[in-house]
């Protein structure tokens, strides 16, 4: 372990004791980001969200200008309710070549790993600037950093090149699937258990409807693939359920939640609009029970497939500076697709195993860290020389 890697494992421990849930505030974490990197002579800003209790987080390393990479890596992570943790998930823990904590691989370390780097990127005579790009509220569809973008150009200097630090194993990404997250809510009529006839159970309701997901879902496994993915195909997933009032009552309204990953140009509205018909046959028979039933079911998120294939600018400089001549594919969303749609060109490469995050006991390896380290340094170079 290099002595920048571990000057990035303190870093990473005083990361991991933010509670940055995305519910919760990063403000706390943003200001020791901003202030460490004070301490060495770069000035950050903290752009606060609409809420109040978040903050995306800027600053330039070099001549503040456009262009240049800029570092980009989120501040939020999941929750840990009702996962069964050996340790304190917000105390970073160091075992066999690993440190464990929530959000050290996803995506913690990578922040750590730039932040360790600011003092080497200070000493260098950049010829362009290295932008630092923290954001928050990626793990709740990638919005938090919408706003930190349309300000690239106007207030905030606009990078050429976006380098996204999610977990890769240090392997060059240069597509991921699309994210489409829906919500379905049923309005039944209640009744006393012993009276069914005089009720609609929303849940039976949601059931069917739920059964239906599941054959589109076992159809679209045999449709369009794409071996570059894994799974190759459209997946679907139905994640949250909630309804009922007490076990003797017929339940009037149930929710669920479910989202689909899709490959570059499928219309996951295509399949909205199938589970729209199949619901359409089933309110008849509902409202000939109360006129008030209702199936109803929302798009309320969207993250469109990213795919360098237009633009490979980022994606060839991050090869080159891996030694690889190899890009894979990742059926996660990412940001690099928002920071693509503003003009800059984008690849995913970062520190950690994408099969470690939102677990239980999530960790990196310190070997990964080393990596991330090196390839920076290559980063620095290159701005160095240009």
């Amino acid at each position: 372990m290099s002595g920048t890697t571990a000057t990035a494992k303190d870093i990473l421990a005083k990361l991991v004791a933010f509670d940055t849930t995305s519910s919760k505030s990063n403000l706390a974490c943003a200001g020791y980001v901003r202030d460490y990197l004070a301490t060495h002579g770069v000035k950050a800003q903290l752009l606060p969200a609409d809420d109040g209790i978040h903050a995306n987080l800027f600053a330039t390393i070099g001549p503040e200008v456009d262009g240049g990479v800029g570092l980009s890596g989120h501040m939020d992570v999941v929750p840990v309710t009702g996962q069964a943790w050996d340790t304190d998930p917000f105390t970073l823990i160091e075992r066999d070549g690993r440190l464990y904590g929530r959000g050290a691989c996803d995506m913690k370390g990578y922040l750590a790993c730039i932040m360790a780097m600011v003092p080497d990127f200070k000493k260098r005579k950049l010829k362009v600037p290295l932008h630092v790009v923290f954001s928050y509220d990626e793990e709740v569809g990638c919005t938090g950093v919408k706003p930190m973008i349309a300000e690239f150009g106007a207030t905030l200097p606009k990078p050429r090149l976006i380098l996204v630090g999610e977990p890769t194993n240090m392997s060059v990404v240069d597509a991921h699937k699309g994210g489409y997250r829906f919500r379905t809510q049923v309005t039944g009529k209640d009744a006393h258990s012993s009276k069914p006839q005089l009720g609609v159970s929303a849940v039976s309701i949601a059931g069917a409807l739920i059964s239906e997901l599941a054959r589109i879902e076992q159809r679209l496994k045999t449709e369009k693939t794409s071996a570059r993915f894994d799974p190759p195909y459209n997946s679907l997933t139905v994640s949250m359920i909630e309804g009922g009032l007490a076990q003797n009552v017929i339940p009037p309204s149930c929710t669920f939640y479910w989202s689909m990953r899709v490959l570059p140009g499928f219309d996951a509205l295509g399949i909205k609009r199938e589970l729209d018909a199949f619901s359409a046959k089933l309110l008849p028979e509902m409202r000939a029970v109360w006129p008030d039933c209702n199936i109803v079911t929302e798009n309320i998120g969207f993250l469109p497939p990213f795919s360098s294939a237009g633009d490979a600018e980022a994606t060839s400089l991050a090869l080159s500076l891996m030694g690889q001549n190899e890009t894979f594919a990742v059926p996660y969303g990412t940001e690099a697709t928002h920071f693509q749609a503003a003009g800059c060109s984008s690849v995913v490469c970062g520190p950690g195993n994408i099969a470690q995050a939102h677990q239980p006991n999530e960790y990196v390896e310190i070997l990964e860290l080393d990596k991330c380290i090196a390839y920076l340094g290559r980063v620095a170079d290159w701005a160095e020389a240009r």
